[in-house]
């Protein structure tokens, strides 16, 4: 039963339309043509392991989050499942990462639209343009969520013809065989030759290639708005990983095989431009571009979409001073949609366009890491005090798939702590945030009985 008592979500969504709007928050096309990049700079064509390797962890938190998530489909997302299940100074720690991250990761995907545009048009203000993306995908959020589904499934459609483009254009022509990935991978040196990759390179190049994969738990979010949530929720999770990692690894690895010159790949200031301005020519440079631009538009409205929801959540739940919470609790009368949140959600994301891109990348890089050991662990404490018994999907092999995860998590991490410039300085603001977040808990919402709400089914 619904809690009449406190605002609610409309369940008007079906497994495709999720489906579309989680994919649309991953964003593939975005993911290989913006993050990609760092993770061939950093493996070189070790990035085909590197993808692999994030692939296996994406599998074992798919069935971390398809469980965690047909318990608990509500809005607030991983913060309100940990609460749940681990307790709520857990889940307090768990929202104010994500928090953070998600409200910064909307910049971080917004910058890219100028990049890209940059091809067609030339000298465009980076953040401005970012700014004005991010604008434009607030106003669309703020409508019903049905019409954003179909808006999020064509232009869906729109990045994933660019990535079966690209696809074409390195197995067509390939100049280096698929052996050669899979057993001598090869990565820039610091004179600019090409050297072979370790494995060490590549194990810290996963952590990015987690990061590029990250999303399909974003389904979580729309729990409360999609039908027969707590069947549903695992399928479309774990097809939304399955796709994810097709949509990526193929490209990425047509890339690597049909480079005409690695050194010249790996040099380039733009990869993916460099790519297939090389194999096919500037004409079909610009239109795979603009295909880019519609995908980081589809991006950065899915992300307004998923963080107003748990920004709303964190309204409902009374977690600011009472008139934040109410406000940011309002849903409009006529979409049906948490409307103030997604205002707020989508204006802090567009101002922090302007911010230094490389502070973006530090506070985000590994938060994912702590939100994903965060939900591993709840997984087993779940099992254990019964708290996720009611959950409509149980994952095979139980407890392996949370135990490797924490595994290859705590490896991640140790790769991101010998990082001097990103990795280290990202550790170290991951815990900052994590702390402060406790302290607030402490300090202010333990004082007042934070209330965890939301529907019961």
């Amino acid at each position: 039963m619904v809690d009449v008592r406190h605002p609610h979500l409309h369940r008007g969504l079906k497994v495709l339309g999720t489906l579309f709007i989680t994919l649309s928050a991953i964003t593939p096309a975005s993911s290989v043509f913006i993050i990609a990049p760092g993770v061939i700079g950093q493996a070189g064509t070790g990035a085909f392991w590197a993808y692999v390797l994030a692939a296996v962890v994406g599998v074992f938190m798919a069935f971390v989050y398809a469980e965690l998530g047909s318990a608990y489909p509500l809005s607030g997302g991983e913060y309100a499942i940990v609460a749940r299940v681990s307790g709520k100074p857990a889940g307090f720690v768990v929202l104010g990462l994500f928090l953070v991250t998600q409200l910064l990761i909307i910049a971080v995907i917004a910058l890219g639209v100028g990049t890209y545009l940059s091809v067609v048009f030339p000298g465009l203000h980076a953040p401005t343009v970012g700014a004005v993306t991010t604008v434009l995908a607030t106003v669309l959020a703020v409508f019903d969520i049905k019409l954003n589904a179909w808006i999020t499934g064509i232009f869906l459609a729109i990045e994933m013809i660019a990535l079966v483009v690209v696809s074409l254009l390195g197995f067509l022509k390939p100049q280096r065989s698929f052996a050669d990935l899979l057993l001598h991978p090869v990565a820039a040196s610091g004179d600019g030759t090409v050297i072979a990759a370790s494995a060490g390179l590549i194990g810290a190049a996963t952590a990015v290639a987690i990061f590029s994969y990250n999303g399909y738990g974003a389904a979580v979010y729309l729990g409360e708005e999609l039908q027969d949530a707590k069947r549903s929720m695992a399928r479309t999770i774990l097809w939304a990983l399955a796709i994810t990692v097709a949509a990526e690894l193929i490209p990425v690895t047509a890339v690597l095989i049909g480079a005409p010159a690695l050194k010249d790949l790996f040099g380039a200031e733009n990869m993916m431009s460099y790519f297939v301005g090389a194999t096919a020519g500037s004409t079909l440079n610009t239109v795979i571009s603009l295909a880019i631009v519609v995908a980081i538009l589809n991006a950065v409205l899915a992300i307004v979409l998923v963080t107003a929801r748990m920004v709303f959540s964190t309204g409902r739940d009374g977690t600011w001073p009472s008139p934040v919470s109410r406000a940011l609790g309002a849903i409009h009368p006529r979409f049906g949609s948490p409307w103030i949140a997604t205002l707020v959600a989508g204006l802090i994301g567009a101002a922090f366009c302007y911010v230094d891109e490389h502070f973006l990348l530090v506070v985000t890089s590994t938060t994912i890491i702590a939100i994903y050991a965060a939900l591993c662990l709840s997984t087993i404490a779940g099992r254990r005090n019964g708290t996720t018994a009611h959950a409509g999907y149980r994952m095979p092999a139980f407890p392996l798939a949370p135990i490797l995860a924490l595994l290859a998590l705590g490896y991640v991490a140790y790769r991101n702590f010998l990082d001097p410039v990103v990795g280290r300085p990202s550790l170290i603001a991951t815990v900052v945030i994590a702390v402060l977040s406790a302290v607030y808990y402490l300090l202010v919402l333990r004082r007042r009985a934070w209330e965890l709400t939301g529907p019961s089914e």
